[in-house]
Order: structure tokens, then sequence, then C-alpha cells
């Protein structure tokens, strides 16, 4: 699996119903998408959630390379492309994926996502890869389990050896550490074929 994200800073005065309305009438658009487990619509603004700075930055989560591909050389894309110019488009390697048991199967966690948080995790040199791996997916079962949670996951970029924490709330102010985003809209059509636990 593959997870991505872009992130589009806009002015400090920009008007944030703008990305609202957006994702209003073009978030269902990807309802259906093959090959997507999930995109979460997510914006940050200004001031709210210790934000320095207005943002959208939809999360992705690709249960196929394919899929991804289809989007990323597709309309849709090049909508925004077309909107907004192009964004660097961050990409990495699924380590491990979870779920909260309180959700169950289908689509029920997909309403449930009201807030979003990433944090960044740089890789020191020393580390020795096969024990943190280990670490990295303990801690998206570790999150997932949380009071709250809807899902966690692990995700590395081996070119930069950036780890990345990514996990969904179903409240709007989560108790965990990063950057935290408002979720518009969650567009999950093979959220039920994400395969759970560690992924080698």
């Amino acid at each position: 699996m593959h997870a991505l994200q872009y992130e589009i800073t806009l002015p400090a005065d920009y008007d944030m119903g703008v990305i609202r309305h957006r994702v209003e009438s073009k978030g269902h658009l990807l309802d259906q998408f093959p090959g997507l487990g999930f995109k979460a619509y997510l914006m940050r603004e200004r001031g709210r959630d210790g934000s320095p700075v207005n943002q959208y930055a939809p999360f992705y989560l690709w249960n196929t390379a394919e899929g991804m591909n289809s989007f990323l050389w597709g309309p849709g894309f090049q909508g925004l492309v077309d909107d907004f110019g192009r964004p660097t488009v961050q990409n990495w390697t699924v380590l491990a994926y979870e779920e909260s048991s309180a959700y169950g199967e289908g689509g029920a966690a997909a309403g449930a996502a009201r807030s979003a948080v990433r944090r960044r995790q740089r890789i020191p040199e020393p580390a020795r890869l096969p024990e943190l791996a280990r670490e990295l997916a303990d801690e998206a079962q570790r999150t997932a389990r949380r009071e709250g949670a809807v899902s966690a996951l692990t995700a590395i970029d081996p070119r930069t050896w950036e780890a990345v924490h990514f996990s969904l709330w179903d409240h709007e102010t989560p108790d965990a550490v990063g950057d935290v985003f408002q979720v518009l809209h969650l567009s999950a059509p093979e959220r039920e074929k994400l395969p759970r636990g560690r992924h080698w």
C-alpha cells in the first residue's frame, strides 16, 4: 500500500470557505474510485489547533499502485493543478495499518472521522532498521486502540528516511502529537480491503 499527501499552503487572509465549498461539491467524486482505500480531505486553519498556516492537504491511502497512478495522471488531479499549481506529492510505503475495533467492518468509520493527526519522524543513521520497523508498526497498533481513534498507519519514505504517522479520530480535538487537521470529507471506496497489521 502507498500513502500519499500534498499540501497547498494558502495566504493568511485566504477565505477557507472556498476550500470547504470545493470539498462539498467535488469530494464525492472519489467515493467509488478503484484502488483507493481512503482519501481524507484535510484542511487546517491558521491559529486553530496550533496551525501556523491555512492549508488544504488531502491524505490518501491506496490499495493499488494502478489506482494511485490513475488518479495522478487523470483529470481529477489535473483539475487541482489547474486551480492551485502542481504541488509536490509526498509518497510513503506503508509499514502497518490498523483500525479501531470500535467501528467494525464496512463504512462505519468513514462517517466517524472528524479530525486527523500527522506526525513526521526522521530516521537516525544509527537506527537498526528491523527493530525500528517493529516499533513503528507497534505504534500504529497502540494509536488505533486509543479512545476516539478510527484508524492509524505508519509509513516510510526510504529515499529521505522519514516515517509518517497518520491517524483519524472521531472528535475534533484529538489528544495526539502532530499536525491536527479537520476532516471535511472521507472517501473510502475500498477501506474494507485494506490489509490490517504489519506489511512485511
